[in-house]
């Protein structure tokens, strides 16, 4: 690549990837006078956009704070997500025309489909300028006083570049681990990388057990030494899956035992005089589940005929099941990727690597990972946000 080659197209910010927070930070920054440049490998961009929340895309959480976050160092988050809040990009959704509703828990979604807010995203950077390209291949990035791009469209260079490029979760969109091999590139360090958000597969006796009551939902309190989540469960032929056990996936490891509360909103069952324990928790749960739950765990006889030590036992096993499980589903399952970029390497405020000038990282890349929800999306706005003021600010700067 030759220096200030008059040929080569000259950007002030080229941002890579064309998912979330690249387009929402690529639109901000155009807004803010920036000459931006956008380069999805896909050959559209926001896939992953399109097939979230059951494709109404569940665009934030109206809850979503630094406590909803894991991270190397949870305090890296709370700049960016105090700046730009649910309802800032709330506000976003609503000048845009866009009809949501709140589901549960503080969860918006679209009242249609998520391809609005791809729609959103794509006018808002054709509205102020930035430039996107899609089904374009990177295969060199090179800085000198910019930064350098071989690409199978041709040769760019900027003044600020930013990494959007996601994880590894969804391979079957286009994922890859491109922007951690960027980092470390550039001398960044990278925390340990593993799979969120994603089903918990059992252990061989289990799925004998428990895999032929796939389908099988009910609510449970799940807990894993201070994380609790109360939402429901859902038996599949592999292991078990739904928002309960997607949500303690993040803090779960190999090897680790997670307890189940089956009746999460109380209540002492089984008790005397009310027929056999089967009679009772079925009124509670899916006859299927607890057919086989009583079978393996209940004396069969009416609870009336137990020893106190049965009750107790039973009891205590309905509000504490304790299972063990052989690994997750792993990335083609996982909804997003725990673990990226150290935060230790990037300003809080404004999301540039301290030690590399004008490289900037945001979204799923870092170190920063939601429960499920909304507050993954809700990171991929305060990021965007955060790395695009600081570039505005760049552009006054340039121009003083």
């Amino acid at each position: 690549m030759a220096q200030d080659d008059p040929r080569m197209p000259s950007h002030d910010v080229i941002v890579l990837g064309g998912g979330a927070a690249g387009l929402f930070c690529a639109m901000l920054a155009a807004q803010g006078g920036r000459r931006v440049l956008v380069l999805e490998h896909n050959d559209r961009v926001g896939k992953k956009i399109t097939i979230s929340g059951g494709g109404r895309c569940n665009f934030t959480n109206l809850r979503a704070a630094p406590g909803n976050y894991l991270s190397s160092n949870p305090e890296f988050c709370r700049s960016a997500l105090a700046r730009f809040t649910p309802e800032d990009f709330l506000q976003c959704v609503e000048s845009h025309g866009i009809r949501w509703h709140e589901k549960k828990l503080g969860q918006l979604f679209c009242n249609t489909s998520s391809r609005e807010i791809i729609g959103m995203l794509s006018e808002g950077c054709a509205r102020a300028g930035a430039e996107v390209r899609c089904g374009v291949r990177i295969e060199e990035v090179r800085k000198t006083d910019r930064f350098r791009l071989r690409t199978s469209a041709g040769e760019f260079d900027c003044r600020s570049l930013v990494i959007a490029t996601g994880g590894l979760s969804f391979a079957k969109l286009g994922a890859s681990d491109f922007g951690y091999r960027l980092a470390e590139q550039f001398g960044l360090r990278l925390t340990g990388i593993r799979p969120g958000l994603v089903p918990l597969t059992f252990s061989e006796q289990e799925k004998s057990e428990l895999g032929p009551l796939s389908g099988v939902s009910l609510p449970v309190r799940v807990r894993h030494k201070n994380a609790v989540f109360e939402e429901a469960m859902l038996l599949t032929h592999r292991g078990l899956s739904g928002p309960a056990i997607l949500q303690i996936s993040n803090f779960w490891r190999e090897g680790e035992t997670l307890a189940f509360d089956l009746l999460p909103d109380g209540g002492e069952v089984p008790v005397a005089g009310r027929g056999t324990a089967l009679a009772q928790l079925s009124a509670f749960w899916p006859k299927r589940f607890a057919e086989a739950w009583c079978g393996r765990y209940a004396p069969t006889r009416p609870v009336a005929q137990w020893t106190a030590a049965e009750r107790e036992r039973v009891q205590k096993l309905v509000h504490g099941w304790s299972l063990d499980f052989g690994g997750t589903e792993g990335y083609p399952k996982a909804e997003v990727t725990l673990g990226g970029v150290d935060t230790r390497d990037l300003s809080s405020k404004t999301m540039e690597a301290r030690s590399v000038p004008g490289l900037y990282f945001i979204g799923e890349v870092v170190d920063v990972t939601g429960w499920l929800g909304g507050y993954n999306f809700q990171w991929a706005w305060a990021s965007a946000h955060a790395a695009a003021a600081a570039l505005a600010d760049c552009a006054i700067d340039s121009r003083a």
